[in-house]
């Protein structure tokens, strides 16, 4: 199966000062992956990396399908929830790439977002502001959002934080059902148990990649104790790699 997302020695950081280095691989298309690894370990700073919201210090990232085949669902603590905004304007939102900012909605794009809306559990909420919905059903919100854009490449940063067991369920039943449709999903996760059982592969990183393949063979104790370690570890390279071109 061809890759849908490839990385050439990649190093992505902050002010010149690394926090993944030198990543080489790639992302089979269609494929369920899971980015673990310790706090500060440089997860969420990949995704930025992959949806280009990041210039890489080093190396480069390449989308098969480009990127504006990629929907990205960034960690909650990122969304201003102070927006004058509600629920039925956030999910619309969704459909900016097809429609522009100023395409205006038809009956069939209002339909679309019906169906979005229902499809997470928040039929009714439409006229919510979303500075008063729950976690959960911000994060619902989100997801609906998401299903508008109707990406091939779906990337998910911390998806599962502080919402409730029955949001989570729901959520990844929409998670197997981007699986199903054969879409790339890539989810920055904490619950190890969650990833054995639903994510086929995964990628352990601590800076720099651990471990990368079938989860079973990645999540290993050993895998877990060295990510910590290198984590632990000074990093001498912080300022060794420079701006590639």
């Amino acid at each position: 199966m061809s890759a849908a997302i490839r990385f050439h020695d990649l190093t992505l950081g902050y002010d010149r000062h690394p926090v993944i280095h030198h990543l080489d691989g790639a992302v089979r298309r269609g494929s369920l992956t899971a980015v673990v690894g310790p706090n500060g370990a440089g997860k969420s700073t990949l995704l930025k990396g992959i949806v280009g919201t990041l210039k890489p210090l080093q190396g480069k990232v390449t989308v098969e399908a480009g990127r504006q085949h990629v929907a990205w669902l960034p960690q909650a603590a990122d969304v201003d929830r102070s927006f004058p905004i509600n629920v039925y304007d956030l999910v619309s939102m969704g459909l900016l790439r097809g429609s522009g900012l100023f395409g205006g909605i038809g009956r069939r794009d209002r339909h679309r977002i019906e169906e979005a809306v229902a499809a997470v559990g928040l039929t009714g909420f439409e006229d919510r502001a979303i500075g008063t919905l729950s976690g959960g059903q911000m994060q619902r919100a989100l997801f609906a959002r998401l299903l508008l854009q109707d990406a091939q490449v779906i990337l998910l940063d911390e998806p599962l934080t502080a919402i409730d067991a029955k949001t989570a369920a729901d959520l990844l039943a929409l998670v197997r059902r981007w699986h199903s449709e054969e879409r790339t999903v890539v989810a920055v996760l904490h619950d190890l148990d969650t990833v054995r059982s639903m994510f086929p592969e995964t990628l352990l990183v601590a800076r720099e990649a651990v471990a990368w393949g079938a989860t079973g063979e990645v999540l290993t104790a050993e895998n877990l104790l060295r990510a910590r370690r290198m984590l632990e570890a000074p990093d001498r390279s912080a300022e060794t790699c420079a701006r590639a071109a």
